[in-house]
């Protein structure tokens, strides 16, 4: 398929998906691919030939919104990110929880992957914070829609590359070697719920103090379910918790009640901002 064929396959598909172009021009070439891929299985020639498919074979559209999924994840992705979140955003959580006697900070991963983002946060709290507030208990629910990126969160065993951001010494806590992979030590998975969800379709039900939405909504939804989500995002969200979403992301216009912490991160709270940072931390 040439690259013209592409774009003008995309640009006919994705709203019909309920996602916009502009998100996947970077992309494109990855997603064609596996569409040319499902071409060659159903033994049509071209692009016109699957675009009639489609409309003959209204199953087929739930394959190719499996085609237009792009999962680029690795442990503590975008590190500034995971220093101001364990620096002052899940001190001021915890402390948040114990004030209301409740010892949990509750998080939600919307498209978890493959768990880095779930166990970078499980590492993160256990090595650096826990020791600051031995009573809270961390509890992170990741969602996807893709069963079998969760069965690889579940595996938890990754290729050396994906820890490339990890500190070293967490990295030799949290993790060991088993043919050829690194696998995380069980210890780690403590409070980490996996779940088959797609945030278009379903959310799960209760607050949360901290919910991460990176690189997906955000990037590559059209507009007017941005907005749906970023509403259902508020409603879940306690009033001082905080959202991530990508640092070239931005929260669609209309949603009241958001405050950056700091310019270029993506990290927003939701109410008031944060105080000073806690004694054990300075």
């Amino acid at each position: 398929m040439k690259d013209s064929e592409c774009v003008l396959f995309l640009q006919w598909v994705l709203p019909k998906l309920q996602m916009r172009w502009p998100g996947f021009r970077r992309v494109r070439k990855q997603v064609c691919k596996r569409v040319v891929r499902r071409m060659r299985q159903l033994d049509l020639p071209d692009a016109p030939a699957y675009r009639a498919h489609l409309e003959t074979h209204p199953d087929e559209w739930a394959n190719l919104d499996v085609f237009c999924r792009i999962t680029i994840s690795r442990f503590f992705r975008d590190r500034a990110v995971f220093d101001l979140l364990g620096r002052e955003v899940l001190p001021q959580l915890a402390q948040q929880a114990a004030d209301e006697k409740s010892r949990k900070i509750r998080v939600w991963s919307i498209g978890c992957g493959a768990g880095e983002e779930c166990y970078s946060l499980t590492i993160q709290w256990q090595l650096l914070l826990q020791p600051c507030f031995p009573d809270c208990e961390l509890y992170i629910l990741g969602t996807d829609s893709d069963e079998q990126q969760l069965e690889r969160a579940r595996a938890a065993c990754y290729p050396g590359n994906s820890l490339k951001e990890m500190p070293f010494e967490w990295k030799r806590a949290a993790f060991e070697e088993r043919g050829g992979r690194l696998c995380l030590r069980p210890g780690f998975r403590t409070g980490v719920e996996l779940r088959q969800q797609d945030v278009r379709r379903e959310l799960p039900e209760g607050l949360f103090h901290l919910i991460l939405c990176r690189n997906l909504a955000f990037t590559y939804f059209e507009e007017a379910l941005q907005r749906e989500i970023a509403r259902a995002i508020h409603e879940h969200l306690a009033v001082g918790g905080a959202l991530v979403i990508g640092k070239h992301e931005v929260v669609p216009a209309g949603v009241a009640n958001f405050k950056e912490i700091k310019a270029g991160l993506g990290i927003y709270i939701k109410g008031h901002l944060p105080g000073k940072s806690l004694s054990c931390f300075r």
